[in-house]
């Protein structure tokens, strides 16, 4: 089976932390706060190999980031710990804010580049073909790797054995 990540129905019939995480994005309304910038959540929770201290990360396509940055600000500046700065990654402008709900902290990434060909929904899309593929004692392994420290593109290439920079190698895959 298939799953639409630009849809986050398949979160309300998953796990706890899915169903929960559904729950959070519709009561506050996250997504439909961010339509705008074709919304997608990204990460370990999607594709079930969060830990305890994930959190739920959403990627938006921004032309504009001070219009993104009041945006978000009007919608999330009341949430606890919201902070919103700004950054470069791979030499392009991203915006970055986070906030807390009561069970999960929400990052939202924000840069010039169309949401489906973003890095974080690539990496998640691949590996999410590599959980098929390889199954459950993989997903466990991955979990075990990530309660132990490891960041999710570091662990899948640990097991992979990919050799170099893990989040280019994921890329190649």
């Amino acid at each position: 089976m298939s799953i639409d990540f630009e849809n986050i129905d398949y979160l309300k019939i998953g796990n706890e932390r899915q169903v929960n995480a559904y729950n959070d994005l519709i009561q506050y309304k996250i997504l439909d706060h961010l339509k705008l910038y074709s919304p997608i959540v990204t990460g370990t929770i999607p594709i079930q190999i969060d830990i305890p201290e994930s959190d739920i990360d959403i990627i938006c396509e921004c032309n504009e980031h001070n219009e993104f940055a009041s945006v978000v600000t009007h919608h999330f500046s009341k949430m606890q710990g919201f902070h919103i700065y700004r950054s470069k990654q791979n030499d392009k402008e991203v915006t970055i804010a986070e906030f807390k709900t009561e069970k999960f902290l929400i990052e939202i990434f924000a840069q010039n580049t169309p949401t489906k060909k973003q890095n974080a929904y690539l990496h998640m899309i691949i590996e999410y073909a590599i959980l098929k593929e390889k199954g459950n004692s993989f997903q466990q392994e991955i979990i075990k790797l990530k309660a132990s420290g490891l960041k999710t593109e570091p662990a899948f290439a640990n097991l992979l054995g990919l050799k170099g920079d893990p989040y280019e190698e994921l890329l190649k895959l």
